[in-house]
C-alpha cells in the first residue's frame, strides 16, 4: 500500500532535520512526505529544503495558517489513498511506518493508532510527561484515541470526517477528528509498537509547560465535546468541569473560614488530602521520590491552567 505521510510544521528548525532524517531511514519507504509550513519565520523553510535536494519525495508548501488546516491541506495535496501522520518535536522509529500502515491493509480497519514516547532526562521532564500524555504501562489496545502524533488512515476516511476543524487553533483538532471517526463507526486498530519519540517535553520549562496545558483546555473548551462514545473514558471537558468544582468548594470554604475558624482546618485538612491524591494517582508508574514532588507543583499549576484555558476557549 502506497502511503503519503503528511505534517504540518512551523518554526521547527531544531526539531526538523531528526524527524525528517528518522523518516529517510524507515523499513518501509513512504511514497511522499508532504509538508506544509504554516509560515516559519526561522530556518525550518530553508532547511526542508535542503533535504529535498538530496529526497525529491518531499513535498513542501508554505502557506500560513493554523495547524488544523496545515493538516488538511498536506492531505488534500497528498496522493496516495493512505496517510501517515506524525508532529515536528517528534522521531519515528525505524519500523514505525512499516507497523502503523499494516492494519490498513485489512478492508475493515480505516485507522490505525500508534503511540509516542515521551522522552525525558530529568525528574521535573518526567513529572511533566504524566500530565501532557499517556504513559506506557497506561496504553490500551481497545480503548486509546488515537494522536496526530503517531496515526496511519485511508483518505477516504479523512473525506468522510470532513477533516480536522479549522477553528481549532492550537489543540483539539486532532481529539475532534478521531472523537468523529468513532462516531463514524470508523473502525480503528491500536498498534502499541508502532512508536514515535516525542522530544518536546526536553524544550518545557514551567512557564511553558503552563501554556501548552492552558491551550490544551482551551482546545477541549472550543471543541464541546462532552461525551466520548468511548465506554469508560471520561472526557476532557467532564474532568475539567471537576476540577472548576472542587476549586469553587474549596474557594467558598476558605471564604467562610474567616469567620469560622474551625472551617479552615478542614480547608486546610482537604488541601493536603488534595495534594496526596496528586501523587498517589501516578503510584503505579512513578517510583522515584524525585519525579514525585514535582507532582503536587504540577498539579497546581496545571489545574490554574486549566481552568484559565478553558474559561478562554468557552468565552470565544
Amino acid at each position: 500500500m502506497k502511503v503519503s505521510i503528511c505534517i504540518t510544521v512551523k518554526n521547527e528548525e531544531k526539531t526538523i532535520s531528526r524527524l525528517l532524517d528518522s523518516l529517510r531511514e524507515q523499513t518501509k519507504k513512504p511514497g511522499e512526505i508532504v509538508i506544509v509550513d504554516g509560515g516559519s519565520t526561522d530556518k525550518t523553510i530553508e532547511i526542508i529544503r535542503h533535504y529535498q535536494k538530496k529526497n525529491k519525495s518531499i513535498k513542501l508548501l508554505v502557506e500560513k495558517g493554523g495547524i488544523a488546516h496545515g493538516r488538511n491541506t498536506a492531505i488534500d495535496i497528498a496522493k496516495y489513498p493512505a496517510i501517515a501522520q506524525t508532529d515536528a518535536g517528534c522521531t519515528a522509529n525505524p519500523d514505525w511506518l512499516e507497523k502503523i500502515i499494516q492494519p490498513l491493509e485489512h478492508g475493515a480497519i480505516g485507522v490505525s493508532a500508534g503511540f509516542y514516547v515521551m522522552r525525558a532526562d530529568t525528574s521535573l521532564q518526567k513529572a511533566m510527561n504524566l500530565y501532557l500524555g499517556i504513559h506506557p504501562k497506561r496504553f490500551s489496545s481497545v480503548s486509546f484515541l488515537p494522536s496526530a502524533r503517531s496515526v496511519a488512515f485511508k483518505k477516504e476516511v479523512w473525506e468522510i470526517v470532513g477533516g480536522y476543524d479549522e477553528n481549532l487553533e492550537k489543540g483539539g483538532e486532532d481529539t475532534k477528528f478521531f472523537i468523529s471517526c468513532v462516531k463514524k463507526k470508523i473502525r480503528i486498530a491500536r498498534v502499541g509498537d508502532a512508536k514515535v519519540i516525542w522530544e518536546e517535553i526536553k524544550d518545557l520549562t514551567l512557564q511553558t509547560f503552563f501554556l501548552k496545558i492552558f491551550n490544551y483546555a482551551k482546545g477541549d473548551a472550543k471543541t464541546k465535546i462532552w461525551i466520548y462514545p468511548i465506554p469508560g473514558i471520561m472526557s476532557h471537558n467532564i474532568k475539567i468541569l471537576l476540577i472548576f468544582i472542587r476549586y469553587f468548594l474549596g474557594m467558598v470554604l476558605l471564604i467562610y473560614s474567616f469567620t469560622t475558624p474551625p472551617l479552615f482546618h478542614l480547608f486546610a485538612g482537604l488541601f493536603l488530602l488534595y495534594i496526596f491524591w496528586s501523587i498517589w494517582k501516578f503510584r503505579d508508574i512513578v517510583n522515584l521520590w524525585r519525579v514525585r514532588v514535582w507532582i503536587p507543583v504540577l498539579q497546581i499549576i496545571s489545574d490554574i491552567a486549566v481552568i484559565n484555558g478553558f474559561a478562554s476557549g468557552l468565552i470565544k
